[in-house]
């Protein structure tokens, strides 16, 4: 029976080495709590204000949960997924600057969704699912990018090439 859970345990620390698997698990994370948030956000704070503008109300509803789950997101995806250190801030700046262009199509869809008349949590979940590739593809190849070594062990930044 030992043997039978070291191997368990020698599989699951295989997977959790690849950088995709452990994207979509703390991704998966980050959905679920970025969208619990808009819930909460939405039911408190969304409903009180789409009797007066269901735009605003979805816009507000939008930011506010935005800035919550990018902070809490940012730190998973630095330490768990991508796993570099320092340059906090411009990490921080460069994974924001990724997250807008979901952010700034998700606040112009959100609210035309709204006005044909679907729900606007089930508007969400629906753009949700669409803007994860767009972050997986930008955090990686620009947020937490780092230099790489070359063959022989030199770290190149952009402007060089990797030839010999």
């Amino acid at each position: 029976m030992g043997s039978r859970s070291a191997r368990g345990r020698a599989v699951v620390t295989s997977l959790l080495r690849d950088q995709r698997l452990r994207f979509l698990l703390v991704g998966g994370f980050n959905t679920a709590f970025g969208f619990a948030v808009f819930v909460l956000v939405d039911i408190s704070l969304g409903s009180a204000l789409a009797g007066m503008n269901s735009v605003f109300a979805s816009l507000v509803t939008l930011l506010l949960s935005h800035l919550v789950a990018a902070v809490v997101a940012f730190a998973l995806y630095r330490a768990l997924v991508f796993q570099v250190s320092g340059h906090v801030l411009i990490d921080f700046v460069r994974f924001e600057s990724v997250y807008l262009i979901p952010l700034l199509v998700n606040a112009f869809v959100l609210p035309v969704i709204v006005l044909w008349g679907m729900n606007r949590i089930l508007a969400q979940a629906i753009i949700l699912i669409l803007m994860t590739l767009v972050s997986y593809f930008g955090h990686r190849h620009f947020s937490f990018r780092r230099p790489r070594p070359d063959r022989r062990g030199r770290v190149l930044d952009d402007a060089q090439d990797a030839a010999p």
